[in-house]
Formats: structure tokens, C-alpha cells, sequence
């Protein structure tokens, strides 16, 4: 039977600091709640599992017991905007006052769903490619996280920030008991980089939520030597477009084709996106949901495709 995997980047402003302004993208982060909240519903109702990889800060509840929370080694990347650290005087009180950096009553909500994964995206939306950093850095940030998530258990999954997968940092995953991650996939538009990447590659990728550029991009997932399970993402999610709405029906074709072949091939199909994408449009990009996820019943009462978590593979 194949695999139908669902992940999410739970980042809030963490995510997007170093790239976008705030006042930018507030509507975004505000609706990235109401989200949180929907799609929780929705994959309840539907009997969807999902791994929810969050940036650690997430957890704290107050400025307060972030700051005493904190790493003492911290990345020194050649990009000072791209660290967080830098900007800690534009974080304010609490949730209530700050919702944009704070978000410990949705982490809560996460961890009591049925069937959904509580995962970490780091402590700080750790960058494991750009220069500046080192792997005892990304230990000092992976420790934090753990320790933080403690209280619901540990988390055992890690999805890297904007996908840096970096094959030199695995002996640390293992040091601090992650046990599956989310790698890039194989095809070269996907191939993990440094955030400021070439805009052809992007093209590359636009044009394949489309067209079938990459193949159906399923795997079969194994676990390595050390221990550790590869759950390789599949596709993107894109978020409603206006200008490309009428191109809809395609996507979803697209992704609903991937699917089925990973049915027939007994692989695994992992989907992914970041729960601010459906921060705006929310009725639009939750009817897109509903069009993949009435394929997957349909998948699934043929007994063809099941529902996992990244963490399933590790049990």
C-alpha cells in the first residue's frame, strides 16, 4: 500500500523576517492562525495525519521565557539579517500582545489533535547552509528545541528551514533523537541551497506545480544506516493565486496523478507547505485541500493509500 504524507512549516514570523517586511506580510501571519485552527478541523475530520514541524520558539509563552529559553552559542551568519538574535528588541510581551512571534496556545492545540505529529523546524529557523554557521551551532539551536518541547514528549521529526538539508549535520539529528527527516527529493530544481537561489531554478519550480517537469516525484522510504528515515517531499503545495486561478484544475490533476501512482507503486507521496500560505485566501486554498484530500478517500477506500505522519516511518 502507498503512503500519503502530509507535513507543514509552522513558522509564524520567524519564517519569513530575514526576506519579507512585517508590515508586508502581516495579513498572512494574522490569518496563519486562523489556519492553524481550520486545518487542524479539517485533517480531524478527514482522518489525515500530519507532521507539524515548528520553530521552537514558538513554544514560549512570554518574552521573558524566550530570552531565558535561549541558546548561549548562537550562528554568526555573513548575513546578520538572517539571525534572529539580531532583531530580539521587536518581539514583545506575550501572544495576546504579539502574535506573530509567539504562538504556544496553537503548539498546544497541535499536540492534542487526533493523528497529528508535533515535529521541530529548528529553535530559531536555523539555516544549515548559509556561511556562518557550524554544526555546533545547529547542536546548541537542535538542543534548545528538544528541551522545549519536553513537556509534549520531545519531538522525534525535523524538517530543515527552507529546506537546507545538509548530509554533514545527520550526526547531529541522531545526537539529539530525531529520528526521520524531510529531505529535498532528487530532480535538480529541488536540490538543497542557500536562500538566495537563481531565479531560473524558481521558474523551474513554479512550472512543475504545473507541468509534470520532475516526474511524479514518489519515493519509497527507507532507514539508513545511522538510523535516521529520509521522507523525501514530493510536492509543494502552492498558495491560491488570483492571476492563476484558472490554472487550478491542472495543479490539482497534477498532484492528484503523483498520488495515484505512488498507489500503484506502493511509494510515498509527501506534501507540503507552510500554514501561512493559507494565511490569506484561506476559503480558496481550504477548497484545493478538500479537492486533493477527495482523492485520497477515494485512494484510500480502495485500500491503495493510507494516511502517515513523517514519524510513522520510525516506528
Amino acid at each position: 500500500m502507498g503512503a500519503f504524507v502530509v507535513s507543514l512549516d509552522f513558522e509564524l514570523f520567524w519564517g519569513v523576517r530575514d526576506v519579507l517586511p512585517l508590515h508586508e506580510y502581516r495579513d498572512n501571519l494574522l490569518g496563519e492562525r486562523l489556519a492553524v485552527t481550520a486545518l487542524l478541523e479539517r485533517f480531524t475530520q478527514r482522518g489525515v495525519r500530519a507532521t507539524w514541524a515548528t520553530v521552537g520558539a514558538l513554544f514560549c509563552a512570554t518574552r521573558e521565557e524566550l530570552l531565558a529559553a535561549m541558546p548561549e552559542r548562537r550562528p554568526r551568519y555573513l548575513e546578520r539579517r538572517q539571525s534572529p538574535y539580531e532583531a530580539l528588541d521587536e518581539i514583545g510581551a506575550d501572544e495576546r500582545a504579539d502574535p506573530v512571534h509567539f504562538g504556544a496556545s496553537l503548539v498546544k492545540a497541535i499536540a492534542s489533535a487526533s493523528g497529528q505529529e508535533l515535529a521541530t523546524h529548528t529553535f530559531s529557523h536555523f539555516y544549515c547552509l548559509e556561511p556562518g554557521q557550524t554544526a555546533d551551532d545547529f547542536d546548541a539551536d537542535l538542543a534548545t528545541a528538544q528541551r522545549l518541547a519536553q513537556p509534549f514528549g520531545g519531538v522525534r521529526s525535523l524538517v530543515f528551514p527552507r529546506n537546507q538539508y545538509n548530509p554533514a549535520y545527520r550526526n547531529v539529528l541522531v545526537r539529539r533523537a530525531i529520528r526521520t527527516y524531510r529531505s529535498n527529493g532528487t530532480y535538480w530544481a529541488y536540490a538543497p541551497s542557500t536562500t538566495y537561489e537563481p531565479p531560473a531554478k524558481r521558474a523551474v519550480r513554479l512550472a512543475d506545480a504545473y507541468l509534470p517537469i520532475s516526474g511524479p516525484h514518489t519515493h519509497r522510504v527507507r532507514k539508513d544506516g545511522d538510523g535516521l528515515v529520509d521522507v523525501p517531499a514530493s510536492a509543494f503545495l502552492r498558495p491560491y493565486s488570483h492571476r492563476l486561478r484558472h490554472l487550478d484544475r491542472v495543479r490539482v490533476g497534477r498532484i492528484r496523478r503523483a498520488m495515484s501512482h505512488a498507489a500503484d507503486h506502493d511509494e510515498c507521496f509527501h506534501l507540503w507547505w507552510h500554514p501561512h500560505n493559507f494565511g490569506v485566501n484561506l476559503r480558496e486554498n481550504m477548497a484545493v485541500l478538500d479537492a486533493i484530500l477527495d482523492h485520497f478517500d477515494v485512494l484510500r477506500r480502495k485500500g491503495r493509500l493510507e494516511s502517515k505522519h513523517m514519524g510513522d516511518f520510525a516506528a
